[in-house]
């Protein structure tokens, strides 16, 4: 016999801009049950780098794009919900950096005159030198310069755990889901042996929204996936090190954050150019030599003599765009109960959230009264990609 149960807004996907929204929404009084097919962030979530992004590597050349603009913003509501007064309460969420750094190669220095051009970077870069620099490049031997972006890195598998933590009683581990439908309306999902009722349906399960929309017999929106393919790398040699390295193209040439892991060691995590298209391309062998070469070349003091290394490959799930072009902002469709998006990017999470409480005040949705949802199977918290593979 199915258990029918009742909410206000039913969210499928929790990754980092499911578990957001779920919480903003309790926090204005909405009644929500977020489904989960696997376990809390295990998609691309807990494959981020963490970086809060503001807008600053999208301008590396001078120009002013959309997504410098849109994700502007982020940083400072990031900030103001870690320190517990912003839309969220996510004090106690591990804080990696407080900034993220721009690094220039002494080669490519000269390249960065039009990046302070932008506006989209002034004020938000200072130069640092000496004791200021990241730990992993204060050596005599680095001749490059270095530029503090105001940009946070988060420890995400913390922020999993507190974004779940806010969800309450209303998580639920669920395998099959289905349409509910009466009266050819669709009214809720079948999860499992449940039925579940609600005003409306939020689509935010990542790549996971394929096969959703499929199942819905839906052929919008439509989703593209554009693939990476980063580097880990362990050793007891590694300081932490957070930072854009500058290559000759549009983009970074590698990505750096710095991860702790359970025995106390840092894992280097690199993406940028490296894991890009060539990077897709290489198998595992190839790609682990690629980096060995690049961190050889940028920082040849570094003993990765008895470091480990593991590669991951990743899909970011987005909303089609010609040419595979990365979105500007965060991405939200609508078709009657339900909504179906895209974050696009970990630090746009807050954006995909606004435009769900804007669809849903501008249709007069507010919090109705429902039962007490039961004690209900509980989704598990994925483990950092590094505690798998090492």
């Amino acid at each position: 016999m199915s258990q029918a149960l009742s909410t206000d807004v039913l969210i499928v996907g929790g990754g980092i801009a499911g578990l957001w929204l779920n919480a903003r929404l309790r926090r204005q009084g909405f009644a929500t049950l977020l489904v989960e097919n696997a376990s809390l962030g295990g998609g691309q979530s807990v494959k981020s780098q963490g970086i809060i992004h503001g807008g600053a590597k999208y301008a590396l050349h001078g120009a002013l794009s959309g997504a410098s603009e849109a994700i502007a913003d982020m940083p400072r509501r990031w900030r103001e919900a870690l320190a517990g007064n912003g839309e969220l309460d996510l004090s106690g969420v591990r804080l990696l950096s407080e900034a993220h750094y721009l690094w220039s190669p002494g080669s490519l220095a000269g390249n960065l005159t039009s990046f302070f051009a932008s506006k989209a970077v002034r004020g938000r870069v200072d130069q640092v030198k000496g004791e200021q620099l990241p730990p992993a490049l204060q050596h005599p031997k680095f001749k490059g310069k270095v530029y503090r972006l105001t940009e946070l890195v988060l420890d995400v598998p913390s922020l999993i755990a507190r974004l779940a933590e806010l969800a309450g009683d209303g998580l639920l581990a669920g395998a099959a889901i289905e349409p509910l439908r009466e009266q050819d309306e669709l009214v809720g999902l079948r999860v499992d042996d449940r039925e579940i009722r609600a005003q409306r349906i939020v689509l935010s399960a990542g790549r996971g929204n394929a096969e959703l929309l499929a199942a819905l017999e839906l052929k919008q929106p439509v989703q593209q996936l554009r693939p990476l393919h980063m580097v880990l790398v362990k050793g007891p040699t590694l300081k932490p090190l957070y930072a854009h390295c500058l290559g000759g193209g549009p983009k970074p040439r590698v990505t750096v954050t710095s991860h702790p892991a359970a025995d106390g060691q840092w894992v280097w995590y690199l993406g940028g150019d490296l894991a890009e298209a060539e990077g897709v391309a290489r198998n595992e062998a190839a790609q682990i030599a690629a980096a060995q070469k690049e961190l050889a070349a940028l920082l040849p003091w570094i003993d990765l003599g008895d470091a480990r290394w593991a590669t991951l490959r990743v899909e970011r799930a987005e909303p089609a765009q010609s040419g595979l072009v990365r979105p500007d902002n965060a991405f939200l469709a609508e078709q009657g109960r339900l909504l179906a998006g895209w974050p696009t990017k970990l630090a746009l999470a807050p954006d995909f959230a606004d435009r769900v409480l804007a669809s849903l005040a501008r249709d007069g949705i507010r919090p109705a009264a429902h039962a007490p949802l039961p004690a209900l199977p509980r989704p598990a918290i994925a483990q950092p990609a590094w505690e798998e593979l090492f």
